[in-house]
């Protein structure tokens, strides 16, 4: 909607005012929409919302892997003292 009557407005920012209230929301929540449609469609820099999904995806697949990570190890000490421990004992 913004872009299609960006022409009725003597800047992007009127637009998006006077649309955001006919449409129900604020106009900084239009405002970040649209920019976000800038993104996807190329026309502004920035990471498209395909790639900041993938970029939560990562972010979330690292998280994982950390925690896993982490319960190897403890684990792997935990095995090793244990070993440690059944050769003293001899």
């Amino acid at each position: 909607m913004v872009f299609d009557a960006k022409d009725q407005y003597p800047s992007q920012w009127a637009a998006i005012e006077s649309i955001a209230g006919k449409i129900g929301c604020t106009a900084e929540t239009l405002r970040k929409w649209v920019r976000q449609g800038e993104r996807d469609s190329g026309v502004r820099s920035g990471a498209t919302t395909a790639e900041q999904q993938r970029i939560k995806e990562l972010e979330r697949e690292v998280r994982e892997l950390r925690k896993t990570n982490e319960i190897l190890k403890l684990a792997s000490a935990y095995f090793a003292q244990a070993e440690l421990d059944r050769h003293h004992k001899k």
